[in-house]
């Protein structure tokens, strides 16, 4: 039997920080084929869109408090009988110098986008293995492979989800569920104009890898391009790495980080980010 839309397979579905960018963009191809989408934003009137959907739910959800938001996503995942897709979205930016900003900026990056979203990965999974299927997709970042530069526990963050899924498709071989570790490049979604700047010395090289940033982002393929491509690796069905992006970013890229040197590598990034 050929397998045509994504409901074919999941029928419910759990997105956090569905209200913009890749999450909203998740969210509406989830939808189109036919799965009931439970979708988070920490203010809901920013799902008003989706929202106007049969098969949509708002889900008031903020990552800063870890407790409360396993206790939602549980509530969530009772009323929906129990999700066969969860997608770990939920997340920002924080550009600046990692000595020259206050520790507790990096501090709050990283419990709100690894250890809480390794929170709700955990509740998720707990489900999944008890029911015998499901997937959890949790989303890094091409930046796991090739680091921002003054954005280090975004990297940080990203990192470990990766590390965190690789251990994963080890546990639950032959278990029935499914971990994809979904790891984008740039995209034209406005996450830039998100990204938090604090207050501090910008320098030359800060300015100019902020330009950088900000162009490739600008320049990036739409959020539907993202969708497309994990809605390709649901259909197949199996645990895997899904990288994502313009074709440099996604694919010839890590093929060169393959072939070469960490050291080549470094003096690449930083030609390409214009920090050097």
């Amino acid at each position: 039997m050929t397998v045509a839309r994504v409901s074919d397979l999941y029928r419910t579905a759990f997105v956090t920080g569905a209200s913009t960018g890749l999450g909203r963009a998740f969210a509406e191809m989830l939808l189109a084929d036919g799965v009931k989408v439970w979708g988070t934003a920490r203010d809901v009137a920013r799902l008003s869109g989706l929202a106007a959907q049969p098969n949509f739910t708002a889900v008031a959800l903020d990552l800063r408090d870890g407790a409360r938001a396993e206790a939602v996503f549980r509530e969530a995942e009772a009323a929906s009988g129990g999700f066969d897709l969860v997608v770990n979205n939920a997340g920002y930016g924080v550009y600046g110098g990692f000595a020259t900003t206050d520790f507790s900026v990096w501090q709050e990056q990283l419990e709100v986008m690894l250890v809480h979203t390794a929170r709700l990965a955990h509740a998720a999974l707990r489900g999944m293995l008890a029911r015998k299927r499901g997937v959890l997709v949790n989303i890094s970042s091409l930046g796991a492979e090739f680091p921002l530069p003054y954005q280090s526990a975004y990297n940080m963050c990203k990192s470990g989800l990766s590390a965190l899924n690789e251990s994963l498709m080890l546990e639950v071989e032959g278990t029935g569920v499914v971990i994809l570790d979904v790891r984008p490049g740039d995209y034209r979604t406005d996450f830039e104009g998100s990204v938090r700047r604090p207050a501090g010395e910008v320098t030359p090289r800060m300015a100019r890898g902020w330009t950088a940033f900000t162009k490739m982002m600008e320049d990036g393929p739409p959020p539907a391009h993202a969708a497309a491509a994990l809605r390709r690796a649901l259909l197949r069905g199996r645990s895997g790495t899904v990288r994502m992006g313009r074709f440099f970013q996604a694919v010839v890229a890590p093929l060169l980080a393959r072939l070469g040197s960490l050291s080549l590598r470094r003096r690449i990034q930083a030609r390409y980010f214009d920090v050097t």
